[in-house]
């Protein structure tokens, strides 16, 4: 069974950072390309960075420069490093893999605010 469990969310100032974890099982994990997406409120959720299997990354303009995607096949987790945070990035955030896409955790709360 296909289990992601996201963690490291938290409440932090305008221009701090937080890393973010993706736990995967259930899955060969390091044959799979991963993705971080996220879901504002009122808003759809959104793809914001993705990394293949052999390391490649890409993100959406607006994380560009700030946050980082990386990923440790060992530990079978992937991460998301996030700095200079800004109050539009306050979301829930999620973990996926394109391949298997109806398969998602129960996401962690950023929340950016002074």
């Amino acid at each position: 069974q296909v289990q992601l469990v996201e963690s490291g969310g938290g409440l932090v100032q305008p221009g701090g950072s937080l890393r973010l974890s993706c736990s995967a099982s259930g899955i060969m994990f390091s044959r799979y390309p991963m993705a971080w997406y996220r879901q504002a409120p009122g808003k759809q959720r959104e793809w914001i960075a993705g990394i293949t299997s052999g390391g490649t990354t890409n993100y959406v303009d607006s994380v560009k420069g700030r946050f980082t995607i990386s990923r440790d096949n060992a530990k079978n987790t992937v991460y998301l490093q996030m700095n200079s945070l800004k109050p539009e990035d306050t979301a829930v955030y999620y973990c996926n893999t394109p391949s298997l896409p109806n398969y998602w955790g129960q996401g962690t709360q950023v929340t950016v605010s002074s």
